[in-house]
């Protein structure tokens, strides 16, 4: 597997062709202009230094060069390789909110850091920590979704957590009770095993809250612990929504939406579990050493590690080829030129007519 960690930056290679292009079309023009000074068979003799060869091959230099940088920028992987590990550690499933109020800031400010912005941080983080542990990752709004299964396999986590984008999740709404009956069917059947639920919420919870809080009481008595991370901010908020304001269609005001930590402390409480607000300094480690306290069993998995950076490579590549193409001159080499590849020779038979 080969894959780019800014593939974005590929788009660039599209300069790669239109530089050609503008090649060319001097190549033509200069060719029209000696054209009008006489015929180029005869203008030749008079430009003894000039490489017929030079100029395209400089050229491709150039645009290798070119290509090996935006390649490099790209920051490419190399491909996978299948590991087999066996560790002590736990199971936690993580719960992202990715509802509409996600979009508004995670501060005071209306116009501060989003907090789904706020959120991937925090889990990137949290996913650093937790070497020796299985990641589930599951997505909710209205409905919720499961992004990648319990593994091992923390580079693939990542690479999905960055993926969420609300406004591409069509069924809007908070619905915790959903998000929380997915992840307790997302665990493994070792009983031996501790089991947690990291919810990442706003807590705006437009559901029955009763609801919420008996299938928050439903997983705590299965053995899974329930932790909440709140997201965002005490005060109410506008939402953006494309540029402008979402507004209320009843009454045209635009959408506040504010943290409800009351809400996020009972659902971690009726599971055993802590609430933790994101914007505490110490938030990720009050988490980490609740999840100390939960049993570890030995984990034998399958994972698959990404290789090492291989944009070093490319970019070596480039600088060589630059510095190549700085030593091609487009006059001809002088003592390449006095070789001879080819030479017309007589037929012997003429030769001796003569």
């Amino acid at each position: 597997m080969f894959s780019f960690a800014y593939p974005k930056v590929l788009y660039l290679l599209i300069l790669v062709p239109l530089y050609v292009a503008l090649y060319i079309l001097a190549r033509y023009s200069r060719r029209k202009n000696l054209k009008r000074l006489g015929r180029i068979a005869y203008l030749l003799p008079m430009m003894p230094e000039v490489s017929d060869y030079k100029a395209p091959l400089k050229i491709c230099v150039q645009m290798l060069a070119l290509s090996m940088l935006i390649v490099a920028c790209a920051r490419p992987w190399g491909g996978v390789r299948n590991q087999k590990t066996t560790k002590e550690g736990i199971e936690v499933v993580i719960a992202v909110d990715a509802s509409n109020s996600m979009l508004a800031s995670a501060t005071d400010d209306d116009n501060g850091t989003s907090r789904m912005r706020t959120a991937k941080f925090t889990l990137e983080k949290l996913i650093n920590r937790l070497d020796n542990d299985r990641v589930g990752l599951i997505v909710y709004a209205n409905s919720a979704y499961t992004l990648i299964p319990v593994t091992n396999d923390y580079v693939s986590a990542k690479m999905f957590l960055n993926s969420i984008d609300p406004t591409q999740i069509k069924d809007q709404g908070t619905n915790i009770s959903v998000a929380i009956d997915m992840a307790v069917n997302s665990f493994s059947d070792n009983k031996n095993v501790g089991k947690a639920l990291i919810l990442i919420t706003d807590a705006e919870e437009l559901e029955d809250k009763e609801t919420v809080m008996a299938t928050a009481a439903n997983a705590g008595k299965k053995g899974i612990q329930v932790d909440v991370v709140g997201i965002g901010s005490t005060t109410p908020v506008t939402v953006p929504e494309n540029g402008a304001l979402m507004l209320d269609p009843e009454t045209g005001q635009p959408v506040r939406t504010a943290l409800n930590e009351d809400l996020a402390a009972e659902i971690a409480k009726s599971a055993k579990g802590i609430y933790v607000n994101a914007s505490n300094r110490d938030a990720l480690s009050e988490l980490e050493r609740q999840l100390d306290t939960l049993k570890k069993s030995t984990l034998e998995s399958s994972v698959y590690a990404q290789h090492d950076e291989l944009f070093y490579i490319f970019a070596v590549i480039a600088l060589v080829l630059m510095c190549i193409d700085i030593f091609l001159l487009e006059r001809k080499i002088a003592w390449l030129d006095k070789i001879t590849f080819f030479t017309n020779r007589k037929p012997k038979a003429k030769a001796e007519q003569k």
